[in-house]
């Protein structure tokens, strides 16, 4: 057992955590901030991306005592009250989600894809979703709600 601390969302923790606990665990498990999804096991969906310290990164790919000290942002703390990101709002408005199982992972990866971009193409997209996987929508609402959240400057 190891004791780590990190910033989850803005609020601090401090856990006695085994070594071997992945990242996604600790967030669903410890934390009970299920919106992290776990997919596939095996690092080929994208439904567990959060972002560590500003990059999304897939949390079933890193250890939870490798984030000692780190900033940690899940889909959950996206939002300010009632008020959604912009990336949320768009996808809202743009229909960019079906079951919603791939919706908080996709919403994490384009924050980042979308970064200093805002004329993003379709191809940029599409290549930089690579790493998401969804089953129900053709990607194309994806795509357009990401681009129209491009337009924002809100980092």
């Amino acid at each position: 057992m190891k004791q780590v601390t990190l910033t989850v969302n803005a609020t601090k923790h401090k856990h006695n955590i085994s070594d071997h606990m992945l990242l996604v665990d600790f967030i669903r498990e410890r934390l009970k901030l299920t919106g992290t999804h776990i997919g596939c096991d095996t690092s080929q969906c994208g439904a567990c991306v959060i972002h560590v310290n500003g990059k999304s990164i897939k949390s079933c790919t890193m250890l939870a005592v490798q984030a000692d000290g780190c900033d940690i942002t899940t889909i959950e703390g996206l939002a300010d009250g009632d008020v959604l990101h912009p990336m949320q709002q768009a996808f809202h408005e743009n229909h960019g989600l079906q079951c919603g199982f791939c919706t908080p992972g996709m919403i994490m990866s384009a924050i980042e894809l979308i970064d200093g971009k805002p004329d993003i193409t379709e191809r940029e997209i599409r290549h930089g979703l690579e790493g998401n996987l969804c089953r129900c929508t053709g990607y194309q609402n994806i795509v357009k709600s990401i681009q129209e959240a491009a337009k924002f400057d809100y980092r």
